[in-house]
Protein backbone atom coordinates (compact mmCIF):
# COMPACT_ATOMS: atom_id res chain seq x y z
CA UNK A 1 0.00 0.00 0.00
CA UNK A 2 1.29 3.51 -1.07
CA UNK A 3 2.01 5.94 2.20
CA UNK A 4 1.20 9.77 2.04
CA UNK A 5 2.32 12.64 4.17
CA UNK A 6 0.62 15.62 5.18
CA UNK A 7 2.76 19.08 6.02
CA UNK A 8 0.89 21.47 7.69
CA UNK A 9 2.21 25.46 7.74
CA UNK A 10 1.27 26.34 11.14
CA UNK A 11 0.63 30.13 11.06
CA UNK A 12 -0.66 29.95 7.40
CA UNK A 13 -3.06 27.30 8.30
CA UNK A 14 -4.37 29.28 11.63
CA UNK A 15 -4.65 32.56 9.89
CA UNK A 16 -7.00 31.09 7.54
CA UNK A 17 -9.34 28.93 9.67
CA UNK A 18 -9.26 31.88 11.93
CA UNK A 19 -10.96 33.78 9.05
CA UNK A 20 -13.38 31.47 8.43
CA UNK A 21 -14.33 30.04 12.15
CA UNK A 22 -14.45 34.33 13.11
CA UNK A 23 -12.08 33.03 16.55
CA UNK A 24 -8.56 31.43 16.97
CA UNK A 25 -8.53 27.67 16.23
CA UNK A 26 -9.00 24.93 18.66
CA UNK A 27 -6.93 21.48 18.13
CA UNK A 28 -10.08 20.19 17.33
CA UNK A 29 -10.24 22.41 14.14
CA UNK A 30 -6.87 21.42 13.15
CA UNK A 31 -7.38 17.58 13.57
CA UNK A 32 -10.31 18.02 11.53
CA UNK A 33 -9.08 19.93 9.03
CA UNK A 34 -6.34 17.14 9.07
CA UNK A 35 -8.70 14.25 8.71
CA UNK A 36 -10.53 16.32 5.73
CA UNK A 37 -7.52 16.00 3.63
CA UNK A 38 -6.65 12.59 4.68
CA UNK A 39 -10.02 11.44 3.46
CA UNK A 40 -10.08 13.39 -0.44
CA UNK A 41 -10.50 11.08 -2.86
CA UNK A 42 -7.14 11.58 -4.50
CA UNK A 43 -5.70 9.73 -1.28
CA UNK A 44 -8.05 7.28 -1.49
CA UNK A 45 -6.20 3.47 -1.20
CA UNK A 46 -3.25 5.71 0.54
CA UNK A 47 -1.56 4.94 4.04
CA UNK A 48 -1.11 8.22 6.21
CA UNK A 49 2.17 8.26 7.55
CA UNK A 50 1.86 11.30 9.63
CA UNK A 51 0.50 14.89 9.82
CA UNK A 52 3.76 17.26 10.28
CA UNK A 53 2.35 20.84 12.12
CA UNK A 54 5.19 23.21 11.83
CA UNK A 55 4.97 26.46 14.19
CA UNK A 56 7.21 28.21 16.44
CA UNK A 57 6.59 28.57 20.82
CA UNK A 58 4.59 32.32 21.23
CA UNK A 59 7.38 34.84 23.09
CA UNK A 60 6.62 34.76 26.82
CA UNK A 61 9.31 36.46 27.52
CA UNK A 62 8.52 40.18 29.00
CA UNK A 63 10.08 43.72 28.14
CA UNK A 64 9.65 47.17 28.56
CA UNK A 65 7.74 49.49 26.05
CA UNK A 66 10.21 51.99 25.12
CA UNK A 67 7.66 54.73 25.18
CA UNK A 68 5.69 54.51 28.14
CA UNK A 69 8.32 52.34 29.84
CA UNK A 70 5.66 50.13 31.38
CA UNK A 71 6.34 46.41 31.47
CA UNK A 72 4.63 44.08 28.40
CA UNK A 73 4.70 40.48 29.76
CA UNK A 74 3.80 38.61 26.94
CA UNK A 75 3.14 35.46 28.65
CA UNK A 76 -0.14 36.89 29.63
CA UNK A 77 -1.46 37.91 26.36
CA UNK A 78 -3.93 35.65 24.39
CA UNK A 79 -2.00 35.37 21.65
CA UNK A 80 0.50 33.26 23.97
CA UNK A 81 -1.80 31.27 25.94
CA UNK A 82 -3.85 30.28 22.27
CA UNK A 83 -0.84 28.91 20.65
CA UNK A 84 0.78 27.73 23.32
CA UNK A 85 -2.48 25.55 24.42
CA UNK A 86 -3.03 24.73 20.21
CA UNK A 87 0.82 23.29 20.66
CA UNK A 88 1.24 21.56 23.42
CA UNK A 89 -2.27 19.61 22.55
CA UNK A 90 -1.12 18.63 18.86
CA UNK A 91 2.38 17.24 20.43
CA UNK A 92 0.56 14.17 22.15
CA UNK A 93 -2.43 14.02 18.99
CA UNK A 94 -2.14 10.66 17.84
CA UNK A 95 -0.38 10.07 14.08
CA UNK A 96 0.69 14.47 14.69
CA UNK A 97 3.86 15.76 14.79
CA UNK A 98 5.10 19.13 15.93
CA UNK A 99 8.27 20.71 14.06
CA UNK A 100 9.60 24.04 15.51
CA UNK A 101 10.50 27.08 14.22
CA UNK A 102 12.26 30.02 15.61
CA UNK A 103 10.67 33.23 17.32
CA UNK A 104 12.63 36.08 17.26
CA UNK A 105 12.12 39.49 19.00
CA UNK A 106 13.14 42.42 16.95
CA UNK A 107 12.30 44.82 19.30
CA UNK A 108 9.42 47.58 18.38
CA UNK A 109 8.22 48.98 15.46
CA UNK A 110 5.88 51.70 14.60
CA UNK A 111 2.36 49.52 13.67
CA UNK A 112 1.47 49.77 9.88
CA UNK A 113 -1.85 51.18 10.69
CA UNK A 114 -0.07 54.24 12.53
CA UNK A 115 2.50 54.43 10.16
CA UNK A 116 -0.17 55.10 7.21
CA UNK A 117 -1.91 57.77 9.56
CA UNK A 118 1.25 59.55 10.31
CA UNK A 119 2.17 60.17 6.74
CA UNK A 120 -0.91 61.26 5.95
CA UNK A 121 -1.38 63.67 8.73
CA UNK A 122 1.97 64.21 10.58
CA UNK A 123 1.54 63.96 14.73
CA UNK A 124 3.36 62.77 17.40
CA UNK A 125 3.72 59.41 17.71
CA UNK A 126 2.15 57.96 20.81
CA UNK A 127 2.82 54.49 22.97
CA UNK A 128 0.05 53.20 21.16
CA UNK A 129 1.73 53.43 17.60
CA UNK A 130 4.47 50.92 18.64
CA UNK A 131 3.95 47.27 18.88
CA UNK A 132 6.14 44.14 18.97
CA UNK A 133 8.50 43.55 15.90
CA UNK A 134 8.28 39.76 16.58
CA UNK A 135 8.72 37.12 13.65
CA UNK A 136 9.27 33.31 12.87
CA UNK A 137 11.85 31.86 11.77
CA UNK A 138 12.95 29.07 10.08
CA UNK A 139 9.56 26.99 9.59
CA UNK A 140 9.94 27.18 6.00
CA UNK A 141 12.87 26.03 6.09
CA UNK A 142 12.01 22.83 8.04
CA UNK A 143 8.97 22.45 6.20
CA UNK A 144 11.51 22.41 2.98
CA UNK A 145 14.58 19.68 4.64
CA UNK A 146 11.25 17.40 5.44
CA UNK A 147 9.86 17.28 2.05
CA UNK A 148 13.60 16.65 0.80
CA UNK A 149 14.06 13.41 3.71
CA UNK A 150 10.75 11.85 3.22
CA UNK A 151 11.53 12.04 -0.80
CA UNK A 152 14.95 10.94 -0.50
CA UNK A 153 14.06 7.96 1.73
CA UNK A 154 10.79 7.21 -0.02
CA UNK A 155 8.79 6.82 3.20
CA UNK A 156 6.04 8.29 1.28
CA UNK A 157 5.24 8.14 -2.48
CA UNK A 158 2.64 11.59 -2.24
CA UNK A 159 3.29 14.72 -0.06
CA UNK A 160 0.44 17.21 1.07
CA UNK A 161 1.57 20.62 1.47
CA UNK A 162 -0.30 23.16 3.12
CA UNK A 163 0.79 26.38 2.87
CA UNK A 164 0.66 29.92 0.62
CA UNK A 165 4.48 30.08 1.01
CA UNK A 166 6.12 30.43 -2.64
CA UNK A 167 9.78 29.99 -0.85
CA UNK A 168 8.49 26.44 -0.57
CA UNK A 169 8.81 26.14 -4.35
CA UNK A 170 12.12 24.86 -4.85
CA UNK A 171 11.37 22.00 -2.90
CA UNK A 172 8.58 21.13 -4.53
CA UNK A 173 10.88 21.15 -7.64
CA UNK A 174 12.89 18.61 -5.65
CA UNK A 175 10.39 16.11 -4.47
CA UNK A 176 8.54 16.13 -7.84
CA UNK A 177 12.30 15.45 -9.33
CA UNK A 178 12.93 12.37 -6.81
CA UNK A 179 9.57 10.71 -8.50
CA UNK A 180 7.20 11.60 -5.07
CA UNK A 181 3.68 13.05 -5.76
CA UNK A 182 3.02 16.92 -4.85
CA UNK A 183 -0.71 18.04 -3.61
CA UNK A 184 -0.83 21.59 -2.71
CA UNK A 185 -3.82 22.82 -0.59
CA UNK A 186 -4.00 26.76 -0.68
CA UNK A 187 -7.24 26.60 1.58
CA UNK A 188 -8.89 28.87 -0.93
CA UNK A 189 -6.00 31.26 -0.46
CA UNK A 190 -4.59 33.31 -4.05
CA UNK A 191 -1.27 31.61 -3.89
CA UNK A 192 2.03 33.04 -6.82
CA UNK A 193 0.77 30.48 -9.99
CA UNK A 194 4.51 29.20 -9.84
CA UNK A 195 2.98 27.37 -6.72
CA UNK A 196 0.71 25.27 -8.87
CA UNK A 197 2.80 24.55 -11.89
CA UNK A 198 5.28 22.96 -9.39
CA UNK A 199 2.72 20.15 -7.66
CA UNK A 200 0.42 17.44 -9.29
CA UNK A 201 -2.68 18.41 -8.08
CA UNK A 202 -4.55 21.15 -5.73
CA UNK A 203 -7.22 19.96 -3.68
CA UNK A 204 -9.95 21.76 -2.66
CA UNK A 205 -10.73 20.93 0.93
Amino acid sequence: MSRHTVLLDGGFVIHKLQERLKRFPLPADIIALAAAINADASLSGSALLRNYFYHARPLGEAVTHPVNGNTVNFATSHTYKNNTSLLDHLEVEENFAVRYGDTVNHGWKIGSKALKDITRKPREITDRDIVPHIQQKGVDLRIGLDMARISLSRNASTIVVVSGDSDLVPAFKMVRTEGVRLYLVTLGHGVRREMKVHVDRTLSI
